[in-house]
Order: structure tokens, then C-alpha cells, then sequence
């Protein structure tokens, strides 16, 4: 019996050489953490941050609460990060519920406790589909927030870039004119917010290109255990979730381990074909659990420091 051009097309795919053989480890990690709540959260995550720190990462990032309400404990966090664990970790800041002399205030605190990067925000009103309101004192927007930061303090300054354009954008085109603008206003870098497809980011990255922007764009991954709360995490910023990965979800919801193996697998597989367009930097979305991304990290050739791949 002749094979059909699939069967050959999956004959070829499956005796290829293994996607993840022989990977040299050239590739730069960070980390996205979120402040604890509790006790327990905060044991959590600073088991977390051990369990990452091997890997070198070129820095280490903490979430900051709608309208400023983990301010403290973001600070403590970082404050920690850096003190204790010797990462450069970067905080991050947004314009909601803030007005310019609070922030100043906050990024003063920061550069004391010895934060040089800040990833600046506009941030979200804290309600979904709630519009954005300007606090009468503050900055309107992260361009702003941007240059009110260069004049406090020479920050890097990483922003957010959506390679699926941000929900409040008028159009793709003018989503990437507002990132030039804040990347214009002095930040360092860009961090994409999450997507599913390799294409996805190539397309962006090309934008990007066509408008006159070089400076490094790094793509956000965030490995997928619990498909409810990407949607919802989607929904907030305007990234789809494609048909196939509820598909490969479907059943597990009892299966906590085999989730974490199929997450693994989705986001690996994606970081991946990333690494064969010419991508080798890589942001992490963590949600405080180390397992996946230090799994990612490991399958891309990433080993802690002082390990030979």
C-alpha cells in the first residue's frame, strides 16, 4: 500500500532529528513573580526564586496590584530579591490610582533599595472593561510614565509591548506607534504579553521592523496549566487562545500532574520554533510556580551556572 503524503509528512516530522537535541543553552531567561499575600505564598515564592536562580536570569521582574494595591509588598519582595538572593530584579510600576508625586516617591524608594530597572505600566482601572481613568495628578499613559521616570532616576526601563494589539488600541498599526513612543521616551526593552503561536510574533516582530523600531522586543511566555484563568488573563489583553489548546486540555481538569506535562510540552514546543526564528531571549510568566519554566529553560539548552549542557 503507497503512503499517503500525510503518512510521509509524519514519517518525516517523527524521524527527524529530536526538536531539542543538541541545543547550545545560548539563550537569556528572565522571570515574572507575583508579591505574596500569606505567610505560605511568601515561602512559596521564595522557593521559587531559589529554584530559578541557578539559571542566571538577566533579571528577575515583581507584579504590581491595580491601582497600587501591592505597592508595599511588591517593594518587600524586590527589596528581598535583590538583598537576599543577589538577582537584579526589576519592579514594576503603573499610573493607576497615582499621582506624579506619589510615584515619585515610590521610584525614589525603589533606587534606594537599590532597584535600577522598572518595568512601567500603564496598567488597568482593576475591573474588567473598566476604562482606563488618569489620576487628575498623574501620568496619562506609559509614555509619560516613562520620561517621568528618566527625569527621577537613570532606570532601565523595560514596557509592554502586544504582538495581538491591546484591547484599547484603535487599530495594530497604531498599537506599535504608541510602543515606539514609549521605547522613544527611554525605555530599554520591550516585553511582549503571552501568545500561543510562533507566527504570531514573527508577524509582530516584523511590524515592528517596518516601523523603524530595533530595540530588543522579548517575547512573555506563560505555560498553561489551568485554561479558565489564561482565558481570562487573555481576554484582559487581547490574546486568543487557540481551539486545538482547549482540545489538549479537555479532560484534565482532575489531573493536576498530566496538565503540567501537557503545558510543558505546548509551551516548550513554542519557545522552541521561537529559538528557529532567531529568538534568544525569553520571559517568563511564572505565577510564583518554578517547575515549568525551569523544565523550558532545561529543554532549551539552559543549565545552571557552572553545568555543562
Amino acid at each position: 500500500m503507497t503512503p499517503s503524503l500525510e503518512q510521509l509528512h509524519e514519517h518525516r516530522t517523527a524521524t527527524d532529528t529530536p526538536l531539542f537535541s543538541g541545543l547550545p543553552g545560548d539563550v537569556a531567561v528572565s522571570f515574572e513573580f507575583f508579591p505574596p499575600k500569606s505567610e505560605k505564598m511568601e515561602a512559596q515564592l521564595w522557593d521559587a526564586v531559589q529554584q530559578l536562580k541557578p539559571l542566571d536570569p538577566s533579571f528577575v521582574s515583581v507584579t504590581y496590584g491595580a491601582g497600587g494595591s501591592t505597592r508595599e509588598r511588591t517593594h518587600a519582595t524586590v527589596s528581598r530579591i535583590i538583598s537576599e538572593a543577589r538577582l537584579p530584579a526589576a519592579a514594576h510600576l503603573t499610573c493607576v490610582g497615582a499621582s506624579k508625586a506619589e510615584i515619585r516617591e515610590v521610584a525614589e524608594s525603589y533606587w534606594e533599595a537599590g532597584v535600577r530597572h522598572i518595568v512601567a505600566l500603564r496598567g488597568d482601572a482593576g475591573e474588567p472593561g473598566a476604562p482606563f481613568t488618569p489620576h487628575p495628578e498623574g501620568f496619562a499613559n506609559a509614555v509619560e510614565l516613562v520620561k517621568g521616570l528618566k527625569e527621577i532616576a537613570d532606570f532601565e526601563i523595560s514596557v509592554a509591548a502586544y504582538p495581538e494589539t491591546h484591547p484599547d488600541a484603535d487599530c495594530p498599526q497604531g498599537d506599535i506607534d504608541h510602543l515606539k513612543r514609549k521605547l522613544d521616551a527611554g525605555a530599554t526593552r520591550a516585553i511582549s504579553q503571552f501568545f500561543f503561536s510562533p507566527e504570531t510574533f514573527f508577524r509582530f516582530r516584523d511590524e515592528l521592523a517596518k516601523s523603524g523600531i530595533d530595540q530588543p522586543v522579548v517575547p512573555g511566555i506563560l505555560p498553561v496549566t489551568n485554561v479558565a484563568q489564561a482565558r481570562k488573563f487573555a481576554g484582559a489583553c487581547g490574546a486568543e487562545i487557540p481551539a486545538w489548546m482547549d482540545g489538549l486540555f479537555e479532560g484534565l481538569d482532575e489531573k493536576p500532574a498530566a496538565r503540567q506535562l501537557v503545558a510543558a510540552t505546548v509551551a516548550a514546543e513554542l519557545c522552541r520554533r521561537l529559538y528557529a526564528g532567531g529568538v534568544r531571549a525569553f520571559h517568563f510568566y511564572t505565577l510564583n510556580r518554578p517547575e515549568l519554566a525551569y523544565a523550558i529553560c532545561h529543554m532549551l539548552g539552559k543549565r545552571p551556572s557552572g553545568e555543562r549542557s
